[in-house]
C-alpha cells in the first residue's frame, strides 16, 4: 500500500512538473522558474519527478538558449547525480540519463562534467517499426533541434517507419506515443507529405491535451518546427 501511494505521488509530481514546463512554453517567459527553487528545497520526490521527465524538465531553456537560473541548474544537476543508471538498466534509461547530462552541459557550459559516452543503439538496429516508434516516444526528450546523437541518426534513417508508428498510435488512441513520435517527425528528413503531420498534431492535442505529458510533446514539436520559443 505504501509503495502504491509513493507511485501515485510521483505520478502527480511528474504531471505537475510537466504542466509547469507547458505553461512556460506557452507564454514564452523562459525566465520563470519551473523546477523547485534551490537544491535544499528539492526533496526526493521532486528530484525523482525531474528524473522521470528527463531533459524535458529544462526544455524551455534548451529551446530558447537563454541563460538559466543557477538555482534551477543546481536542482537539475542534483537530479542527474542522484539517479545514475544501474548496471542492468534498460537502454532507454541509459539514454535518458545521457540526455540529461547533455542538457546539463548546455545549461552550464562551465560545468566540469560533460555527458558520458553515448550508450549503444544495438537494441534498435533490427527493431520493427512498431517497437522503434515506441522506443523513440519514450526517448522524445532527445529530439532537440540542432542536436545529434546515435538515436537521432538512427531515427533519421527510418522516417517512413516512424510515420507509420505515428499513424498507428493515433488509431490506437495512444496519445503519449503519438505526441512523442510526432515530435521526432518534426526533425526527421524524408517524412511523407501525405502524413499531414501538422493536422495530425492538432488532433493529438485535441484528443489527449488534458494530459500535460501529451501537450508538452506537441508544444515541443511545434516550437521545433518554428525554431523559436514564443
Amino acid at each position: 500500500m505504501e509503495q502504491s501511494g509513493t507511485s501515485t505521488r510521483l505520478q502527480a509530481a511528474v504531471q505537475d512538473l510537466a504542466s509547469g514546463v507547458v505553461s512556460v512554453l506557452r507564454d514564452g517567459d523562459h525566465t520563470r522558474a519551473v523546477l523547485p527553487a534551490g537544491t535544499a528545497e528539492a526533496g526526493d520526490l521532486a528530484l525523482a519527478a525531474v528524473r522521470v521527465l528527463g531533459a524535458d524538465a529544462v526544455l524551455p531553456g534548451l529551446l530558447s538558449g537563454a541563460t538559466s537560473d543557477p538555482a534551477e541548474v543546481a536542482v537539475f544537476r542534483k537530479a542527474v547525480e542522484a539517479y545514475p543508471p544501474r548496471s542492468d538498466a534498460a537502454p532507454t534509461v541509459r539514454w535518458s540519463h545521457w540526455g540529461m547530462a547533455r542538457a546539463l552541459r548546455r545549461l552550464d557550459p562551465n560545468s566540469s562534467s560533460g555527458p558520458p559516452d553515448e550508450p549503444d543503439t544495438r537494441w534498435l538496429d533490427d527493431a520493427s517499426w512498431q517497437t522503434l516508434t515506441h522506443q523513440l516516444a519514450v526517448l522524445a526528450p532527445l529530439a532537440l533541434p540542432g542536436e545529434s546523437c546515435a538515436v537521432s541518426r538512427l531515427a533519421a534513417r527510418r522516417p517512413v517507419d516512424v510515420a507509420r508508428g505515428f499513424v498507428r498510435a493515433v488509431r490506437r488512441r495512444d496519445w503519449r506515443q503519438a505526441a512523442g513520435a510526432g515530435r521526432w517527425l518534426t526533425l526527421l528528413p524524408g517524412v511523407p507529405d501525405t502524413l499531414g503531420l501538422e493536422s495530425g498534431l492538432d488532433f493529438v492535442e485535441l484528443m489527449g491535451g488534458q494530459d500535460p505529458m501529451v501537450t508538452l510533446q506537441v508544444r515541443a514539436a511545434r516550437l521545433t518546427r518554428t525554431g523559436t520559443l514564443v
